[in-house]
């Protein structure tokens, strides 16, 4: 089974991207979003940890026990050692989940998975996927996305693209770039080019490996072991580095 990372940034797009590969293209898409929301629900370890280490002015205060979202985003926003302390928490939880879900996808002989992760790159989480796709738009369109659709100054906006990695640092670790600059027909255009290549590039090997654990196993560390040696000779930031990944 192919796994690909399907990342972006924030008003990229990629939430359009993973909303057509799985309505229109029919593949499985694991958004870690999602999960995010899932494993710090009330009577979760993840929700218990938080709230010992925030207190309970991180919650909705209507008895539900429900994180405040907001309020725990206001609080982590400038703070490098809160939101540390946040993301210690939450990821390892989505991750097991992610997990799970992912063998849920091969026991169901899934070809394709598609992980749907804001912070692929950030969280190193793309040196344990096959494939890594960036939905990419230059940091003027980001922008102005990003106010016309939260209705934001420019100053606030500006900030919020800040606090992530910028695209551009991003597209160095890509095997595919889905340029979501022009409007929805020319998106959709390259996400139907984007899911021919991936149902080709998962070719009859999955079969073997659904059927034969072991073959799939091994076949897997060896594509990961590859990609980590290609991005190792390359070099890191290099446009032949992303030429030669292109090619795994």
């Amino acid at each position: 089974m192919l796994v690909v990372g399907l990342t972006g940034g924030i008003a990229s797009g990629k939430s359009t991207v993973s909303r057509l590969l799985s309505s229109k293209h029919q593949f499985p898409v694991i958004d870690a979003d999602v999960l995010a929301r899932k494993v710090v629900k009330p009577g979760t370890p993840a929700h218990a940890k938080i709230v010992q280490y925030f207190g309970t002015s991180v919650l909705i205060q209507d008895g539900s026990q429900q994180l405040d979202r907001k309020r725990l985003g206001d609080v982590i926003f400038r703070d490098e050692q809160k939101r540390k302390v946040l993301n210690g928490i939450v990821h390892p939880a989505v991750r097991w989940a992610m997990l799970r879900a992912v063998v849920g996808c091969w026991l169901r002989g899934e070809s394709v998975c598609i992980l749907d992760i804001p912070l692929l790159i950030e969280t190193k989480l793309w040196k344990m996927v096959g494939w890594v796709v960036l939905v990419y738009c230059s940091k003027e369109i980001q922008l102005r996305r990003l106010m016309d659709r939260d209705g934001i100054p420019v100053s606030a906006a500006q900030d919020r693209i800040a606090s992530q990695m910028l695209l551009s640092d991003k597209v160095e670790y890509a095997d595919r770039i889905i340029d979501n600059s022009s409007g929805l027909v020319e998106l959709e255009r390259q996400v139907g080019e984007l899911a021919a290549s991936l149902r080709a590039k998962a070719g009859w090997s999955w079969r073997l490996s659904w059927l034969f654990p072991p073959w799939g196993l091994v076949l897997a560390l060896w594509k990961l072991s590859l990609r980590a040696l290609v991005r190792h000779v390359s070099g890191s930031g290099t446009v032949n580095g992303q030429k030669e990944r292109s090619k795994l």
